[in-house]
C-alpha cells in the first residue's frame, strides 16, 4: 500500500512537471510569435519607406502645389525644401522651395560648411569625398544664404543631394549673380516659389568621384511670384561666361522641353498655362552693377 502511494505521488509530480513545462513552452511560442509579428511590420515600414520615400514623417514646410513632377520617383522632403533624386547621376534632378521676404530679413545665422550624405535618400546619396581633389565646386542647388534665417535650414543646405559639380568661375560668378538678384527680387516682390537644378538631358561634362557624379553641361532656375502671377527662368551653361544675365533668360515651357519635367504643375494649369510660355522681363531688374563686379571680380577668383 505505502508502494502504491508512493508511485500515485510520482506520477501526480511527474504530471505537474509536464504541465508547467508544457505551459512555458506555450507562453515562449507566443512571446515569439508576437516579437516576430512586430519585427515583421518594422522590416514591412522599412520596405515601404525605401519604396516610398516621399512618405517620410519629415514636417516638410513646402506647399504641395509648389512641387514639379519627379522623373524618377524619389522626392526627398527636408524641412525648407524638397527634391528628386536622379540616382543614374548622383545628384537631384531638381529642389523646390519658398524664398519669403520676411526670412531674408532676418539675422544670418552662422555659415555651416559641414558638407554631409543625405541619410534620407534610400538609395544613398553622394559623398564629399566624391568631389575631391576633382576641379569642381560643390555647388548649392538651394543657396545657403537662401536658408540663413535659421541653424537646421542652413544646415540642410549642405546636404550632399543639394549639391552638384560645378565649375569654380561659374558658381562665384554667374551662378552667384542669379542668386544674389533672385533674393532681390524676393525682398521687392514678397514671395517666390523657386525650381533649380542641374540639366542632365544635355551631353556631361563628365563624371567625378568613386560614385561617379555626373558634372552637368549647364543648370536651369524657375522663378515664380505668384502674387505678380509672372515667371521667368534661366538656363545657364556650366562655364565662365562675360555675358549679361537677360541673354539666358527663357520661358517655363523652354525649361520643361529641356529638361522633361513639368514645373508647377498644379499652380500653373488651366488658364495659368499662358505663363509658362511667356516671360515678362519688365518684372525682373537684374542689377547692373552686380554684372560689373562679376566681370571685374567674381570671373577673376
Amino acid at each position: 500500500m505505502n508502494t502504491m502511494r508512493t508511485y500515485g505521488k510520482n506520477i501526480s509530480s511527474t504530471d505537474g512537471l509536464w504541465f508547467k513545462t508544457g505551459l512555458f513552452a506555450l507562453l515562449a511560442a507566443l512571446t515569439f510569435w508576437i516579437f516576430q509579428q512586430f519585427d515583421s511590420g518594422k522590416k514591412e515600414a522599412s520596405v515601404r519607406e525605401r519604396e516610398n520615400p516621399g512618405e517620410q514623417s519629415i514636417a516638410c514646410q513646402v506647399p504641395s502645389d509648389l512641387w514639379p513632377t519627379s522623373t524618377t520617383g524619389v522626392v526627398v522632403r527636408h524641412t525648407y525644401y524638397i527634391l528628386s533624386y536622379a540616382e543614374e547621376h548622383e545628384q537631384a534632378e531638381w529642389v523646390a522651395y519658398e524664398l519669403l521676404r520676411e526670412r531674408l530679413q532676418q539675422p544670418w545665422v552662422e555659415r555651416s560648411g559641414a558638407f554631409r550624405p543625405d541619410p534620407a535618400v534610400p538609395t544613398r546619396s553622394a559623398t564629399p569625398a566624391d568631389y575631391s581633389r576633382s576641379g569642381y565646386d560643390r555647388g548649392h542647388l538651394v543657396p545657403a544664404a537662401d536658408m540663413a534665417f535659421d541653424t537646421l535650414a542652413m544646415n540642410e543646405t549642405f546636404l550632399m543631394s543639394n549639391i552638384s559639380p560645378q565649375v569654380r568661375t561659374f558658381n562665384g560668378g554667374i551662378w552667384r549673380e542669379l542668386e544674389e538678384n533672385v533674393r532681390d527680387w524676393a525682398k521687392q516682390l514678397g514671395m517666390l516659389y523657386i525650381v533649380a537644378g542641374p540639366v542632365l538631358t544635355r551631353p556631361a561634362l563628365g563624371q567625378i568621384g568613386s560614385n561617379r557624379v555626373t558634372v552637368p553641361a549647364a543648370f536651369y532656375k524657375i522663378i515664380y511670384a505668384p502674387r505678380q502671377r509672372s515667371a521667368i527662368a534661366f538656363v545657364l551653361p556650366n562655364t565662365l561666361s562675360k555675358r549679361p544675365l537677360v541673354e539666358y533668360a527663357c520661358s517655363v515651357d523652354d525649361v520643361e522641353a529641356l529638361t522633361g519635367i513639368d514645373f508647377f504643375p498644379t499652380l500653373l494649369s488651366g488658364a495659368n498655362e499662358r505663363l509658362e510660355a511667356t516671360v515678362d522681363k519688365s518684372l525682373w531688374p537684374l542689377s547692373s552693377k552686380r554684372y560689373e563686379r562679376r566681370l571685374r571680380q567674381w570671373n577673376q577668383q
